[in-house]
């Protein structure tokens, strides 16, 4: 986790449009698009450490079977990474010829983005933009990635509504967030801060902003929202999307009787579902859009 999509939060347009140019500038001006040299330098190395180059291979596998489960059968697919930090999902998707667009509000990870792209000869697009004001069109992409975004921008619904919107009939949403239902968390160096109340966890963000940074690891934008897997399945619900959890998506292909045995337990028994969500640190949720329109 860890702020990788630092984003004041923007209200965003009610009729769902795109802005046009002056409505950009305005927008544009009360964002602060810089970044402390550590941030930068974190995300430059950890984008591309073995761990995180695992992940987003795994994200995007996962993405493709919940694709395939849903009949869609699109290729290339137009594939869009809000809140792309350095942009290091580009090379899996483009691997496999789909075309890749990835956006954020960082202005130097953007930059470091485009100039890996242009280095390893990749055909990937990049642009500095707002999550609450998507700068494209209705129903262009097939899948919207939304990694460790939501805990930091005030709004969250706006940011999920823009991605409602610019997702076709049929296409995918992953989102990764925090998760309110386990004591362990990364955004604050608080002993079980995911359970403090309300008023307890304004006063840390408070802090974070102001005296004590190190609260919250220095991030700009301290996480201000903590999910569940239920709280964002009953939003996205009634918008027309079948969710699937971490324990959904994981593939039982290649898992022996004992493992495979235990999710067939995890999927089947609420209970045993709702501890599987208390003991993981963050929340992975996958929201099919349905293939028909409204």
């Amino acid at each position: 986790m860890g702020g990788t999509y630092v984003a004041q939060c923007l209200v965003g347009k009610s009729d769902g449009d795109m802005l046009n140019k002056e409505d950009q500038g305005s927008a544009e001006s009360q964002w602060d698009t810089g970044t402390h040299p550590d941030f930068y330098n974190h995300y430059e190395q950890h984008s591309v450490s073995p761990a995180s180059l695992a992940r987003f291979c795994g994200i995007r596998d996962a993405l493709l079977r919940a694709l395939a489960q849903g009949g869609h059968a699109a290729k290339p697919l137009d594939v869009l990474d809000i809140g792309c930090n350095a942009g290091a999902q580009a090379c899996f998707w483009l691997e496999k010829e789909h075309r890749y667009c990835g956006i954020d509000i960082n202005a130097p990870l953007i930059e470091l983005a485009r100039q890996r792209a242009t280095e390893a000869g990749l055909p990937a697009k990049f642009e500095v933009g707002s999550a609450t004001h998507l700068p494209f069109p209705d129903g262009g992409f097939d899948v919207c990635i939304m990694p460790e975004l939501l805990e930091h921008v005030v709004e969250w619904q706006a940011c999920l509504d823009e991605a409602v919107r610019v997702l076709r009939p049929g296409g995918v949403l992953y989102l990764s967030t925090s998760n309110w239902l386990c004591p362990v968390q990364q955004e604050f160096n608080l002993p079980c801060y995911s359970w403090y109340p309300p008023f307890l966890k304004r006063y840390y963000e408070r802090r974070a902003v102001t005296d004590r940074p190190d609260l919250a690891n220095y991030a700009k934008y301290p996480a201000v929202n903590w999910f569940s897997v239920y709280g964002l399945r009953a939003y996205l619900e009634p918008r027309g999307f079948a969710c699937l959890d971490r324990f959904d998506l994981v593939d039982v292909s290649d898992k022996g009787k004992a493992a495979q045995l235990v999710l067939m337990m995890l999927r089947n028994l609420p209970p045993l579902r709702l501890l599987g969500h208390v003991m993981t640190p963050y929340t992975v949720l996958v929201a099919r859009k349905s293939p028909t329109p409204g």
